[in-house]
């Protein structure tokens, strides 16, 4: 062998495998019964995939796996991106005081490049929620999973099953892509918001069906970048920006475009609303399309004088600003007289609303519109009539 190519070939056996080493949890003694807790398992194995150099996927085999409240930190790891390959359903413990009192089940944070496909989280919540309803005193529960500080993050075909709180939350993150992502718990299931986001850009949900007992996607202060498309929602209470303003100081609310989603039997369409209380937020850039509304109580909603209660905001008016919105062929049915409601902010009017080709009906017959301190313009077909 020509010594030129020796040195080439030392060279490249010289060089590390890049290829991504897989971790089972079942090699760290999970077991796929349901009972036995995994939790520690999973612990170990995270450890172990953190000190790889090499990309790392972890499997989650067929099966049911017991897991108590677990954080995936990856600030110390040496890569910062991982899969995780879920075949089977991790269970939360079905007690809801383990967990109830944690901000998560499942948190992963500090991490780029990181993905989830597939696996279903059973969170067990309807315990918590009956407790709720019967008003003792209960923790008000964990959001089942939850991405943190982390960029480009993709998560994939994952079902979340009657969560505590949230079924999945963004926070502080970069690039996200949530795709075929089912949701589900009873429409009764309070404050079971399906996906919320805040805090994060550039951020997507594609092709999902949420059923739930709080807003099917609820959007938050600094939120920039939202793209949601072919989403079905019902049970719910609607895709919702908002609460906003709930603070004094706030990071407003951004480049928001809803298109193609589907409302069953929802409490709300689309909505932003705001606490009426003063605050320096805002939301503008925002976008509804080609939505359909089947039987929905509130389609169209802007509410700036939401105070729930009547506590810490009576008399006061929400310093809000709302600009920029388009709401563009959105047609279906509503089930109340009023489908398309505009109570803007006396201190802060609503300007550049948009309002373009929205047919809606109640008992076959079109529906009304009210507003309130709501300045913009109409396009197209309108039934109900605008009041812009």
């Amino acid at each position: 062998m020509p010594s030129s190519l020796l040195i080439v070939l030392l060279f490249l056996l010289s060089i590390p495998s890049s290829s991504a080493q897989t971790y089972n949890i079942l090699s760290y003694g999970a077991k796929p019964d349901g009972k036995t807790d995994s939790t520690k398992a999973l612990t170990a194995l995270w450890a172990k995939a953190c000190a790889s150099v090499k990309p790392v996927t972890i499997l989650v085999p067929k099966g049911r796996f017991f897991l108590r409240s677990i954080v995936f930190d990856g600030a110390k790891c040496k890569r910062k991106s991982v899969t995780f390959r879920i075949q089977g359903t991790l269970v939360a413990p079905s007690d809801y005081r383990v967990i109830g009192k944690e901000n998560y089940w499942i948190l992963f944070q500090h991490l780029d490049g990181f993905s989830i496909y597939g696996g279903v989280l059973d969170a067990q919540g309807t315990s918590l929620w009956s407790c709720k309803k019967s008003g003792k005193n209960c923790p008000s529960g964990a959001t089942s999973i939850g991405f943190q500080s982390s960029s480009n993050v993709v998560i994939s075909g994952l079902t979340s099953l009657n969560s505590q709180m949230f079924h999945v939350a963004i926070n502080g993150c970069r690039n996200v892509k949530l795709e075929g992502v089912k949701v589900s718990a009873d429409g009764n299931s309070p404050n079971t918001d399906g996906i919320h986001v805040q805090s994060s850009s550039t951020v997507s949900i594609l092709n999902s069906k949420i059923s739930t007992g709080d807003d099917c996607v609820s959007i938050g202060p600094g939120t920039n970048g939202l793209w949601i498309e072919n989403v079905a929602c019902g049970p719910g209470h609607g895709i919702s920006i908002g609460s906003l303003g709930k603070e004094s100081v706030e990071a407003g609310v951004q480049n928001i475009t809803v298109k193609t989603a589907t409302f069953t039997g929802t409490e709300n369409g689309v909505r932003i609303k705001s606490w009426a209380r003063p605050s320096n937020g805002f939301a503008r850039n925002i976008r509804f399309q080609h939505c359909v509304m089947n039987n929905v109580q509130n389609p169209i909603v802007i509410d700036q004088n939401y105070c729930p209660g009547n506590e810490n905001c009576p008399n006061q008016v929400s310093g809000i600003k709302i600009s920029d919105v388009m709401f563009f062929d959105i047609h279906g049915t509503s089930a109340t007289e009023v489908g398309v409601k505009l109570d803007c902010s006396s201190k802060k009017p609503c300007t550049g609303i948009r309002i373009q080709d929205v047919k809606l009906t109640y008992r076959n017959k079109p529906a009304t519109t009210d507003c309130s301190h709501a300045g913009g313009s109409e396009a197209g077909f309108q039934r109900p009539n605008s009041c812009l």
